[in-house]
């Protein structure tokens, strides 16, 4: 097939890069917005932090942007020197690049995992040279939760192939028992739940409890985890009490004790609310984070450059040029960064004043039951802006209020009708939901039926999957296992 050339036009809608990172800075959290202006600046030195002091004369001129123009702005025309035909218009464009483009490198991290620090613990072992390199496999083929999957017969073949060690499982598993579930945390190398929780009870003083313990663990596992407590108590002899005393020593245990050290690892994070409402009497008043409304003023000492170059008689040269346009391109970016940052302090006051009169029983008394429903749609259509701009606003929020810090995404939530036909929030349901659980009686709790039950005669006609689709995402278990002594 022959090729050819045709000239076509076509329509086409494009973002432009002020719209792109006007939409980037709406979603980022009030810390991360602090980060982001810091590193603007840095890379963008006509970018100063400071109030912009404004003039009051008759030649005060702004831009698009609301930005007073200086002097050279104003009388300095840039097309006189970007149409020069010495240098090609491609090379403008060779670095048209957004500044806001995502960052493709991935950071190290420099703390130390829970299998360092086990390995650690094992060099005060007194192990032979072989020894210690199986016990280093044994620690490196842990889970991140500290459990042992796999089978010995499988870690004898690895150590033949890959380390040309001959083991038998019967030395395994004698150094796995004797040396890495001898380490701390207690728990580490078992191979499952009961041998995990045995090894920390073994560990503990042999109080009549423990023993007791050990004994359910031991030999009634299986009537443990389905909770078939008479069972229990009928074949070793005890009473609820003394099972109850048992119980309550496992439930303090571990069950993912490598996750423990993981924990420890992590660096603390702090949640910083974007928005504080206060009630005032009868107003709720909405105010901004402070970090949100930074003070930022272009650089006097670049709108002094342009009139630097604007005394320059003559046509500029190259380098003159090259100066001038870097110079302009700056204070543009800068201003779009501005207008950014302006823009986006709008917005988030226009959304959560709106999430605020919307949900204003539940701002006015903090009672979850009075909270109505809401999605990012009706929003939207209160401040007259797209949803994916309300979705944008409320990820990765949170608001101050007299009942405690809670995300944005908190106030949205699905409805129900009740039997009066009112629309309600689904919120709501979960909370009657909750307090029917917290009131039933632990000897013998409430089942989905009778839950769908309770909530009809309260006004609320749900079915029971949706009964349990409710407790799942509540975290509440099924009936069985709520069951308590």
């Amino acid at each position: 097939m022959a090729l050819k050339q045709s000239l076509q036009q076509k329509m086409l809608q494009k973002l432009s890069p002020q719209q792109i990172q006007l939409m980037k800075m709406l979603q980022l959290p009030t810390i991360a917005l602090e980060a982001r202006i810091k590193e603007e600046m840095e890379v963008n030195p006509a970018l100063e932090e400071g109030k912009e002091d404004l003039k009051d004369s008759d030649d005060y001129q702004e831009d698009d942007y609301g930005e007073e123009l200086s002097d050279a702005e104003k009388e300095f025309d840039f097309s006189d020197y970007m149409d020069d035909d010495d240098t090609p218009d491609y090379k403008y464009q060779s670095s048209n690049y957004s500044s806001d483009d995502k960052e493709k490198s991935v950071p190290i991290g420099t703390t130390s995992t829970f299998h360092d620090r086990l390995l650690s613990q094992l060099n005060l072992s007194r192990l032979t040279e072989q020894e210690a390199v199986i016990c280093e496999h044994l620690v490196g083929s842990l889970d991140d939760s500290g459990y042992l999957r796999r089978e010995l017969s499988s870690i004898v073949d690895d150590m033949a192939f890959t380390q040309n060690i001959m083991v038998t499982e019967e030395q395994l598993e004698e150094l796995l028992v004797k040396h890495i579930q001898d380490l701390d945390p207690a728990g580490i190398g078992a191979r499952d739940l009961q041998e995990c929780l045995l090894i920390q009870l073994k560990r503990k003083e042999h109080a009549v409890s423990i023993r007791t313990a050990i004994e359910v663990l031991e030999n009634h596992y299986t009537e443990f985890i389905k909770k078939h407590y008479d069972k229990i108590t009928h074949r070793l002899e005890i009473s609820d009490d003394d099972l109850k005393e048992a119980i309550d020593e496992i439930t303090n245990l571990n069950p993912k004790p490598g996750n423990s050290l993981n924990e420890s690892s992590r660096p603390i994070e702090h949640v910083i609310p974007d928005f504080t409402v206060t009630n005032e009497g009868d107003k709720l008043q909405v105010m901004l984070n402070g970090r949100n409304a930074p003070e930022l003023r272009l650089s006097k000492k670049y709108s002094e450059m342009l009139d630097d170059f604007a005394r320059i008689k003559g046509k500029p040269n190259k380098a003159q040029r090259d100066a001038m346009t870097f110079v302009k391109q700056k204070l543009d970016s800068a201003r779009w960064f501005v207008d950014a940052i302006k823009q986006r302090q709008n917005t988030l006051i226009m959304t959560m004043e709106a999430i605020v009169e919307y949900q204003r029983a539940f701002f006015e008394t903090g009672d979850e039951t009075k909270m109505r429903p809401m999605i990012l749609k009706d929003i939207a259509e209160r401040v007259g802006m797209d949803i994916s701009t309300i979705s944008r606003v409320s990820n990765s929020k949170y608001v101050q209020t007299s009942y405690g810090t809670l995300p944005l995404k908190y106030f949205f939530s699905e409805s129900l009708t009740n039997d009066e036909g009112e629309e309600v929030s689904t919120r709501e349901v979960k909370k009657i939901l909750m307090d029917l659980i917290e009131a039933e009686d632990k000897k013998k709790p409430w089942t989905d039926e009778h839950m769908v039950k309770e909530l009809k005669d309260k006004g609320y006609n749900i079915a029971r999957r949706t009964v349990a689709k409710y407790r799942e995402q509540l975290d509440i278990p099924v009936a069985r296992l709520r069951k308590e002594l």
